[in-house]
C-alpha cells in the first residue's frame, strides 16, 4: 500500500510459553485501563456475527498509536494505581504470541490501521529475522478509540482470557476497603490486582483483589502478571482483612479459627495479626463469648452460655492466653468465659423467702438449726444470719446452682431453698457452710478436708455417746 510503513518491534524468538489467552489477556488489560485514564464509555467485547471464530475488542479512549509499540514503561500508568499495565511491553507480547499462533490481527483507531503482522530481516542485518507490524495511515480520523479485530479465536480462547478478570466474573464482594476487597471465593481462592488474576491459593478462604501495591508486590510482579508468588501478596492480603470491619467477613473467618483448633483452617486464619484483629472486632458484640479447648471440660457454663442465646467461637489456647493483655476496639475487656462466669457472679441476686414463706415441712426442718449446729459446738459470732434463696449462685466448675455458701463479708450462711426437703440434705449443707464459717478455710483444700474431718469425727462421738 501507497501509505504503509514498517515498524519493526525488535522481537526475534517469539514467546513459546504464552498462550492465545495471554495475548488476549493484554488486549484487554489495555483497553481497561485506557476507559480508566480516560473515563470513556464500558469496553466491548463481543464474537462477529458473519465471520467464523472472529472477535473484537473496543475501547473509547483516545486510540493506539504507532508510539505504542515501543518498549517503555509508561509514567501515565506507574502514576495510577488503578491500572493494570505498568511495563509498555504488554502489547508488543500480545502480537509476538498471535503471529506464532497464526491468529490474523486487525487494528483500527483514528491514527492508523494495522492488517499484518511479519518477520523480516532487520535493517543493516540480513541474517537476522524480527517481527515488524505493517502499519497504514488511518481512514477514519473520527474514529473513537482502538478496535482490535482478532481471527482464529475460539470461544474457549477468549472465556479463558476473561476468566483472569474480575470485571467479567459474576462473584459476590463482601467488602471494600482502601487496600482492596474481600470476595465470596467460587471453588479456589484467587488473588487479583486491581481487578487482573495474579495467582490462585487453594487454601484461602477468601478471593481477593488488591487495589493498593506496594513495593514488594510492584517488584514480584512478572511480564506476564501471573503466578506472583505468595510472599508478594500476603502483607496486602494481611491488610485487606486489617482494613475491613464488617462482621459477617469477621465471623467468618472466626469460625475458621474453630476448625484451626483442629488443624484443618484455611491460611488466614493462621496468621497471628488477622487472629487477633478479628476477635478485637467481634468482641464489641455482648452475644460473643470466646474459648479455648481448655475451656471444654466446663461443659456446664458453655451449655449455659448457649442456652441464653450468645455464640461460642472456639479459638487456639495460645489466643485465648493473649486475650487477657488485649482490649475490644471500644478499649473493653474481650468476653472469654472467665468473664462470663464473673459477670454471672457479679450480676447474680438472690431470692430470699422467710419463715412464713415456707410450707410445714421446710418450717419444721429450719426450725432445727440451732440444734444442727449445737453438733458441733454451735453458732460462732461471726456467723451474723442464715438464709434461704429460691435461688443461688454457680458453682464455677460445672456452672450448676450449689446448695449452699458462706459469705465472709457479709457473715451469712445461704442455703439453697431446695434442701429443707428433708432434714438429712439440710443438716448436711448447713454444717459443711458452718466449717468454712467457723475455721475459714476454702473448698477442695487440704484444711477444710481437715476441719470437716474434725467435725465428723465431733458429730459420731455425739450420736454414739
Amino acid at each position: 500500500m501507497e501509505n504503509e510503513k514498517t515498524f519493526d518491534l525488535n522481537i526475534e524468538k517469539i514467546l513459546e510459553n504464552w498462550k492465545i489467552s495471554d495475548g488476549i489477556r493484554e488486549i484487554i488489560a489495555n483497553a481497561l485501563d485506557e476507559q480508566i485514564l480516560t473515563e470513556t464509555n464500558e469496553v466491548e467485547i463481543y464474537k462477529d456475527k458473519k465471520i467464523k471464530n472472529c472477535w473484537h475488542i473496543r475501547d473509547y479512549g483516545r486510540g493506539i498509536d504507532y508510539k505504542h509499540f515501543t518498549q517503555n514503561e509508561n509514567d501515565e500508568k506507574l502514576k495510577n494505581v488503578k491500572l493494570i499495565g505498568q511495563f509498555g511491553i504488554g502489547l508488543k507480547d500480545a502480537l509476538a504470541t498471535f503471529y506464532r499462533k497464526g491468529i490474523k490481527i486487525s487494528i483500527i483507531s483514528k491514527h492508523l490501521e494495522i492488517n499484518k503482522l511479519e518477520m523480516k530481516p532487520k535493517i543493516g542485518f540480513n541474517d537476522l529475522d524480527t517481527l515488524n507490524v505493517l502499519v497504514n495511515n488511518s481512514k477514519d480520523k473520527t474514529f473513537k478509540g482502538t478496535q482490535f479485530t482478532l481471527i482464529g479465536i475460539t470461544d474457549d480462547d477468549m472465556q479463558e482470557a476473561q476468566k483472569l478478570f474480575l470485571k467479567f466474573l459474576d462473584l459476590k464482594v463482601l467488602n471494600t476497603n482502601k487496600i482492596g476487597q474481600i470476595i465470596k471465593k467460587d471453588k479456589t481462592g484467587e488473588i487479583f490486582l486491581n481487578g487482573l488474576k495474579i495467582a490462585e491459593e487453594q487454601e484461602f478462604l477468601f478471593t481477593y483483589n488488591i487495589t493498593s501495591k506496594n513495593k514488594a508486590i510492584k517488584k514480584a510482579l512478572n511480564r506476564e502478571r501471573t503466578n506472583v508468588g505468595r510472599t508478594a501478596y500476603t502483607d496486602r492480603v494481611k491488610a485487606i482483612l486489617k482494613n475491613c470491619t464488617d462482621e459477617k467477613v469477621l465471623t467468618l473467618l472466626a469460625k475458621e479459627l474453630s476448625r484451626y483448633v483442629d488443624g484443618v483452617a484455611c491460611e488466614e486464619a493462621k496468621w497471628i495479626d488477622v487472629q487477633k484483629h478479628t476477635i478485637k472486632h467481634l468482641a464489641t458484640n455482648e452475644k460473643y463469648i470466646f474459648i479455648s479447648p481448655r475451656d471444654l471440660d466446663n461443659k456446664g457454663a458453655i451449655d449455659e452460655i448457649r442456652n441464653s442465646g450468645k455464640y461460642v467461637f472456639l479459638i487456639p489456647d495460645n489466643l485465648k492466653i493473649s486475650l487477657s493483655k488485649m482490649t475490644d476496639i471500644n478499649g473493653n475487656e474481650i468476653n472469654t468465659l472467665e468473664k462470663y462466669i464473673e459477670d454471672s457472679i457479679d450480676n447474680f441476686e438472690y431470692n430470699f423467702i422467710s419463715e412464713k414463706d415456707m410450707n410445714k415441712k421446710e418450717l419444721k426442718i429450719f426450725k432445727e438449726t440451732t440444734n444442727i449446729l449445737n453438733l458441733l459446738g454451735g453458732r460462732t459470732k461471726n456467723i451474723k444470719n442464715i438464709l434461704i434463696s429460691e435461688t443461688m449462685q454457680k458453682d464455677t466448675i460445672s456452672f450448676m446452682e450449689i446448695l449452699g455458701l458462706w459469705k465472709p463479708n457479709t457473715g451469712e450462711i445461704i442455703i439453697k431453698r431446695s434442701e429443707l426437703s428433708n432434714m438429712q440434705q439440710y443438716a448436711g449443707t448447713l454444717l459443711h457452710e458452718f466449717i468454712h464459717a467457723k475455721y475459714g478455710v476454702l473448698d477442695i483444700t487440704r484444711e477444710f478436708e481437715s476441719e470437716l474431718t474434725k467435725g465428723l469425727g465431733i458429730l459420731s462421738k455425739h450420736i454414739i455417746e
